[in-house]
């Protein structure tokens, strides 16, 4: 019957399952959803029936959704969009679907990661005490935005994968001084629309314990204001030559800074589900593992960003169109 229903192309009424109230953060990054979805890209649940991306991902046991937020976008599918106008849509919508929400600032036109940290093209010439206006001033904006909107943010990300800072060369993590600038302007038009928002600041390879100390400890002698140390997982393989590291890290970092930490990215191969529903379902044991909860939860990066659509090779959707064997990983 299952598959009759996918091969027509139906829906199916939902029956909402009685689950358990579950703090713990479990969610992924659907940035790419509203292109996908223009594109007409069809998700099926694992019964074969056509639903809502975001009810898929809650009957997954999913709670959590997080949206990037570029400057000035392109309208490329894949490297663009995520304007603030159409993260506020995305949060609405998540937000009516019972869902938390995460905002993650890149600051850049584009993607910001370890390998590139942009400044936006209308910053460029920008020295830095305007530098230092343009980021608090968009924050706000988008902030208010959403607000406008009838949403809070349960958490804000300053910045995506700063490991080399932000707004290069400016807000290099070379001149923490000026990084922690950055970060405290943030901070403060975060807080000033929305005080109940936990600010995040998010490095990648979370299993390396030097580079976070290094970096932290640069935050911390320069006074920078943050809640929350969020990190990314993607392992080489196998994955459990750096799971431990990983629960060391997060261990380390609650008892140095005193801060909450989470898992805001993981992913790992969709053609091995296998794999990378045992990797996932470690991160979530580790992270439940952390002593008094201050490990907050784990997110997917993409998890519904099919490579059929997307050539991302790190999401957990088949070929199918339904997801993969890893989205199971969140029941736990």
């Amino acid at each position: 019957m299952g598959i009759l229903f996918f091969l027509a192309g139906c829906t199916k009424p939902e029956v909402k399952p009685n689950v358990p109230v579950d703090n713990f953060v479990k969610g992924g990054d659907v940035s790419w959803l509203p292109q996908m979805e223009k594109a007409g890209y069809t998700f099926f649940d694992n019964d074969g029936y056509i639903k809502d991306l975001l009810q898929i991902l809650k009957n997954h046991g999913m709670n959590t959704i997080r949206l990037r937020t570029f400057v000035n976008p392109s309208n490329d599918p894949i490297n663009g969009h995520c304007s603030s106008a159409e993260t506020v849509a995305m949060a609405v919508r998540a937000k009516k679907m019972g869902m938390r929400i995460m905002i993650d600032f890149h600051y850049s036109d584009s993607w910001a990661d370890p390998g590139k940290q942009i400044k936006p093209t209308a910053w460029t010439s920008d020295n830095f005490s305007q530098l230092l206006d343009d980021l608090y001033n968009y924050t706000l904006q988008v902030m208010n935005d959403l607000k406008s909107a009838g949403v809070s943010p349960d958490w804000v990300q300053i910045g995506n994968e700063i490991n080399p800072g932000m707004l290069l060369p400016d807000g290099s993590s070379d001149n923490m001084v000026a990084l922690s600038q950055l970060i405290n302007k943030g901070y403060d038009a975060i807080k000033t629309v929305s005080p109940q928002s936990a600010v995040i600041i998010h490095l990648s390879n979370g299993w390396d314990n030097a580079l976070f100390r290094w970096f932290f400890d640069g935050l911390t002698t320069n006074n920078t204001r943050y809640d929350i140390i969020g990190m990314s997982y993607y392992p080489n393989q196998p994955y459990t030559a750096s799971i431990d590291a990983l629960s060391n890290n997060m261990n380390d970092m609650i008892s140095r800074y005193g801060k909450n930490v989470m898992v805001v990215e993981t992913g790992g191969q969709e053609n091995q589900p296998d794999d990378t529903y045992n990797m996932v379902s470690a991160v979530i044991a580790k992270a439940r593992a952390v002593a008094g909860g201050k490990a907050l939860g784990v997110l997917y990066w993409e998890p519904e960003g099919a490579e059929s659509w997307s050539s991302y090779k790190l999401s957990c959707w088949g070929g199918d169109g339904r997801p993969t064997k890893v989205l199971d990983a969140f029941f736990k």
